[in-house]
């Protein structure tokens, strides 16, 4: 089955070398790498070129944030799976893709596949602060705010193309109305596997603070309602005590 990679970047200098690896190093044999750059001001594409010879598709040009982007790498690729990686994460592994796959090949209805995530200090990569384990999640718990790992998730492109494009609507929550598209209102099969997937650097603008925490849960309940599924801000308030726990768990050795 032949996998397409997408990573968003916009001046990622700092950490784009250490993702392009990760997806180069990976043993699945057939991988499509689409890097779609916001027409970064510092040296990120100049390290992109430095890998160009093992890059599918590379885009560099000013877009509407980093779902426009997405979609944009979405619109590219050809593989039958479809992963998307940021630009400051990595994967778990060189066996990260071809484990996907293989679950996939387990049971051809599976239209969605995702894993665990880690959250690390930008500064200290082998020191885990959170673990998002998604094992227990169930398409009902979107009312609760639950979602999969975005990172942590590929999805079939004949999925995507049901569905379409991330909305451009949202500021940091596309990816949770996108699974809301995905998992209620088109009710596509999905699997966990019991596995981490990505390593991610804390920052990212999802993680960045208490305005974007509440703009999130915002979104989510917003996101849900555009999509016929009814919550409200308390209903996805309920899964931060559950959340905490997530800092004191960690992966299994």
């Amino acid at each position: 089955m032949k996998v397409s990679i997408i990573t968003v970047c916009y001046n990622s200098e700092k950490t784009i070398r250490d993702t392009i690896r990760s997806v180069l190093s990976q043993d699945h044999g057939d991988i499509e790498y689409v890097i779609v750059d916001g027409a970064s001001r510092d040296g990120t594409m100049s390290i992109v070129n430095e890998y160009k010879d093992r890059l599918a598709v590379v885009i560099s040009e000013r877009d509407q944030g980093i779902y426009d982007a997405m979609n944009k790498g979405i619109a590219a690729a050809s593989g039958e799976i479809v992963g998307i990686l940021n630009s400051d994460d990595f994967y778990e592994g060189n066996h990260v893709i071809s484990d996907m796959v293989a679950a996939f090949k387990r049971d051809p209805q599976l239209d969605v596949v995702f894993g665990d995530v880690v959250f690390v200090q930008p500064e200290q990569l082998d020191q885990i602060r959170r673990h998002y384990r998604a094992g227990h999640f169930q398409a009902w718990k979107l009312r609760f705010g639950w979602m999969p790992p975005h990172p942590g998730t590929f999805i079939k492109r004949a999925a995507y193309a049901r569905v379409g494009g991330y909305s451009l609507q949202y500021k940091i929550a596309a990816d949770y109305e996108m699974f809301v598209r995905l998992l209620h209102v088109n009710k596509c099969r999905y699997q966990w596997i019991n596995r981490v997937i990505v390593r991610m650097r804390l920052g990212g603008v999802s993680t960045a603070g208490i305005k974007s925490s509440i703009l999130l849960n915002q979104e989510i309940v917003r996101a849900c309602r555009a999509n016929g599924l009814y919550t409200n801000l308390c209903l996805v308030l309920s899964k931060i005590p559950f959340k905490l726990t997530e800092l004191v768990r960690r992966p299994a050795p």
